[in-house]
């Protein structure tokens, strides 16, 4: 059976694929990411997690548009990078946070039809009582 992946193995396989300014595809990306997080995940493995195709798809759709890096000097090309890194993460979220705005949409309108108000909504979580030997 496959290695789940963590939160933490997620962010890295995400910045993996920000730095990524060549050809990119799945397999090419599971060999890259195979020694940041200890073991080769599968295609299916990074496909099925959101936060990664939707990264993966925002940076083939950079990469076809055809960002060309010009020849500089290295600390000027390292500043190239870091920024092209930072627009494609900025990218990434906007459509991520875009995401989250759709979906709390379709909760509120649920949350609506359903009769929830917006006091039972923000109603504080529930205190967990971890002393407690009772099991229910």
């Amino acid at each position: 059976m496959a290695k789940h992946l963590a939160g933490k193995d997620i962010d890295i396989i995400i910045n993996q694929i920000d730095s990524t300014r060549d050809k990119l595809t799945w397999d090419g990306l599971c060999d890259a990411v195979a020694p940041l997080i200890g073991t080769r995940p599968t295609r299916q493995t990074l496909n099925a997690q959101e936060r990664v195709k939707t990264a993966f798809a925002l940076k083939k759709q950079q990469i076809k548009s055809g960002f060309q890096s010009s020849k500089r000097p290295a600390s000027l090309a390292i500043a190239e990078q870091r920024i092209s890194r930072l627009e494609s993460e900025n990218d990434r979220l906007r459509r991520e946070n875009q995401l989250l705005l759709q979906r709390f949409a379709t909760w509120q309108y649920n949350a609506y039809k359903h009769g929830m108000t917006p006091a039972k909504l923000n109603a504080p979580l529930p205190t967990i009582d971890r002393d407690s030997s009772k099991r229910n």
